[in-house]
């Protein structure tokens, strides 16, 4: 089985975690070679955590996947604005879910490699107590995800593949943490691009849906090719969407209708499928991340829904 990668793809340029020194024997630092490498981490193939790590500006890359991380930035080379307000809007909907619609437990599919602004952490600045669980095929995150939250007695972090549900839904970790008969605040945050047509995302994620109790809300973002409705943002997204299978064999730039597909008959949240930034837009942070070039605005989409 190909090992899909799924951290978020054009991830946050934002800090990185800071570790204890005890916590960190357990992390790892990539781009200093000629340090030990958990055995589980393959330092010949890229990996989108680590390319988008190296783009971020953090040191858990190798030569390979910086080299990867150059070419994606030839192409879009204010990519890392995407990533910001994705970061943004992932903040934004975990705080709707907690605040107004009662979310007390998270479920993050294809958490990628932690940063500022963490699920845990937004959630716990409205109850302490909300319960989170992070779920990811990447060994690089399971390492780094299980120093940090080592002392965490609300909030875990689980090896699994979003392609194997039922890998996720009947894990005893995440059944641990996650109650399905109460509503669950279900996260598809830039992972159902790393997805193949072939791995039907659609029938994938539909399959979550099933176990979720009413009131359970979702939120998808995803690599966005608008077509006709702007030619610049389609010609980046072709482009780009070239660079990523070539090199890492993941990043699907699906239409719009496509990527509300993936709602399924869940009802969606006021303003619908938008760009990151335009939903629930908070005027305070967007001058700080709205890209100069507006044709990479177009090429990532997000939305919130509602199980009823």
């Amino acid at each position: 089985m190909i090992n899909i990668p799924i951290a978020p793809l054009w991830a946050a340029p934002t800090e990185g975690v800071r570790l204890t020194e005890e916590k960190r024997n357990w992390a790892w630092a990539g781009n200093r070679e000629n340090e030990r490498v958990p055995p589980e981490i393959d330092p010949s193939k890229p990996s989108v955590a680590r390319v988008y790590d190296f783009m971020i500006g953090g040191k858990d890359n190798f030569a390979v996947d910086r080299e990867v991380a150059q070419k994606m930035l030839q192409i879009a080379p204010e990519a890392p604005y995407n990533g910001k307000a994705n970061r943004a809007f992932l903040r934004r909907a975990v705080t709707y879910m907690a605040q107004e619609a009662g979310i007390r437990q998270f479920l993050d599919i294809g958490s990628g490699l932690p940063t500022v602004g963490n699920v845990h952490e937004v959630a716990h600045e409205v109850d302490p107590s909300i319960r989170v669980v992070y779920v990811d095929n990447d060994p690089i995150v399971l390492v780094h995800g299980r120093a940090i939250l080592a002392d965490n007695t609300t909030t875990t972090v689980v090896q699994a593949d979003v392609r194997e549900p039922e890998s996720i839904l009947e894990n005893p970790e995440v059944r641990k943490f996650i109650d399905f008969r109460e509503p669950v605040g279900l996260l598809f945050v830039a992972i159902l691009h790393h997805l193949k047509d072939e791995d039907d995302p659609a029938g994938l994620a539909a399959r979550f849906y099933e176990v979720l109790a009413p009131g359970s809300h979702v939120a998808i973002s995803h690599f966005c090719n608008p077509g006709d409705r702007h030619p610049g943002a389609s010609r980046l997204a072709v482009e780009s969407e070239r660079v990523f299978a070539e090199n890492l064999g993941t990043g699907r730039f699906r239409t719009p209708e496509e990527i509300q597909g993936f709602f399924g008959d869940l009802e969606l949240i006021e303003p619908g499928l938008v760009p990151p930034l335009d939903w629930r837009q908070d005027p305070e942070t967007v001058a700080g991340i709205l890209p100069p070039n507006r044709d990479l605005y177009h090429c990532i989409y997000a939305g919130v829904a509602r199980k009823n």
